[in-house]
């Protein structure tokens, strides 16, 4: 049996990145991309209109107020998509729109606020500066600029950014696509009532729920009876996914047999039994290549172990950098005992008090109490040497979900 911290080592010095592929921007959100993006054109294009308003030589505003306007002539009208006609002498204006070209020699915007038009000319009621409203050529990127990062994770403003340099498609990181197995004659499948000695599969949807979480491609291949045969011919079709997961059969009982299903095919295990609750009997290895986890047949042991080690592996296959849940600090909102020599995972709800994080407990934790996860934004994690936590002490608590920051959210 060895350490989380060990079986983490393990995984990923036999980790296997993803290549890459090129997809549609729109495609391309929440995924990592895999090149430097460099603006091939000067964004905006050329000097352009921030505003409606006229387009004035500044020093033709010189000293205008609302006491003392001025007045100037206007030469043109010019709209956004058209070329400027007429270049700018003194005491000429040009109506311009939002995002017009600037003409000839004109160097400011008045906004159409601080104007009043009469006839074929405008009053000035306000003084500007050079280049006041006036969006300069490259202001926003200029060409040949770093615009976007290998490694990065694609936002919708970035998909914008793509669109404005022309990139219709761009090369990002593969999804894998990730085999689930369920393994035990105790199961059935969610379409079927089951008599009392029979339970409803939902681990592969549980893990398949996760794995989407994850950004990668569930492919559940369904339920294997407790035989070698129907393990095998799982395990045969899996090997098409670039990750497998299987969920029972990875303990000591006379019919867990994944664990010499794995060899036979051909497999390398890299190790089998972790020192954590719930999710010891977890195996992780490869089937010609392909990685492999072994996980509990329980529920809550499942999904427990997948946030801890497939999650993680998971977004590095396919480029991410952040790939652990975030941790904080919080007070314990009643005490706790457990036994040395094993990392414990709690679910916990955790919550705000008085600019105070406290997590409380979620109720029973056996391993197949699937409503303790329901209810968990959280896990507190207590290493293998502690042992007792008291009402209000700190604990580290790992986060499952973004819930904490969304209650803090308000509308402005």
């Amino acid at each position: 049996m060895i350490t989380v911290e060990k079986a983490l080592q393990s995984i990923f010095l036999n980790f296997h990145q993803l290549g890459l592929e090129k997809v549609n921007i729109l495609d391309a959100r929440a995924r990592v991309i895999g090149e430097d993006v460099f603006a091939t054109r000067n964004i905006p294009p050329a000097d352009n209109s921030a505003m409606d308003g006229y387009a004035v030589r500044h020093i033709d505003t010189k000293g205008a107020t609302r006491v003392i306007p001025l007045r100037l002539k206007v030469i043109e009208e010019i709209q956004a998509g058209k070329f400027p006609q007429k270049r700018l002498k003194k005491g000429d204006a040009s109506r311009i729109m939002t995002g017009a070209l600037i003409p000839d020699a004109a160097d400011a915007i008045v906004r159409q606020e601080d104007t009043k038009k009469i006839g074929k000319t405008v009053i000035i009621y306000n003084s500007v500066k050079e280049g006041q409203d006036i969006r300069f050529v490259g202001e926003d990127v200029q060409k040949e600029e770093l615009v976007i990062s290998k490694g990065s994770v694609i936002s919708p403003a970035q998909i914008g950014m793509l669109a404005s340099l022309g990139r219709a498609f761009v090369s990002v990181y593969q999804k894998p696509r990730v085999a689930i197995i369920a393994t035990g004659d105790e199961l059935v499948d969610i379409e079927n009532d089951p008599p009392p000695a029979k339970i409803v599969n939902s681990n592969s949807y549980s893990l398949a729920a996760q794995v989407m979480e994850c950004g990668a491609i569930p492919l559940i291949l369904g339920i294997a009876k407790d035989k070698k045969s129907e393990l095998q011919e799982k395990f045969k079709t899996a090997l098409h996914a670039d990750l497998i997961i299987s969920s029972g059969g990875v303990s000591v009982g006379n019919f867990d047999f994944v664990k010499d299903v794995m060899g036979e095919i051909g497999n390398a295990m890299h190790f089998w039994q972790v020192a954590m609750k719930p999710g010891k009997p977890l195996a992780f290895g490869a089937i010609k290549g392909i990685p492999m986890f072994g996980l509990p047949g329980n529920s809550v042991s499942a999904m427990v172990s997948f946030e801890q080690f497939v999650r993680p592996y998971l977004l590095k296959m396919q480029g991410h950098t952040k790939i652990f849940r975030q941790t904080i600090k919080a007070l314990s909102s009643q005490k706790i005992q457990k036994k040395k020599g094993v990392k414990h995972f709690i679910r916990a709800i955790v919550k705000k008090e008085k600019n105070q994080y406290m997590a409380a407990i979620t109720g029973e934790q056996g391993s197949g109490i699937l409503k303790s996860m329901v209810l968990a934004n959280a896990l507190i994690v207590l290493k293998e040497n502690e042992t007792k936590v008291k009402k209000g002490d700190p604990v580290t608590v790992q986060l499952l979900d973004d819930s904490l920051s969304k209650a803090e959210y308000f509308p402005l």
